[in-house]
């Protein structure tokens, strides 16, 4: 299991990162605290609290996608 803390900041942002985890063939969750979200669902990572760090969970080693989320990486 994978697992990136990211920051989405503005609507487009939310939309680039639903598309990517659409492509993957692969179950990709989005969480905040006890929250979780399918990332292939727009409506879904919208409701979420988008100020504050979001938890990505993926479950295969995927470089592409893993190098895809660092312009959103967070410390």
């Amino acid at each position: 299991m994978c697992t990136k803390k990211i920051k989405l900041n503005q609507f487009d942002d939310v939309k680039n990162f639903v598309l990517a985890a659409e492509r993957c063939d692969y179950d990709v969750d989005v969480s905040y605290n006890r929250v979780i979200i399918d990332a292939k669902s727009l409506m879904g990572v919208l409701s979420m609290d988008l100020t504050k760090v979001l938890t990505v969970k993926f479950s295969e080693e995927d470089r592409h996608f893993s190098n895809w989320l660092e312009q959103y990486a967070v410390s």
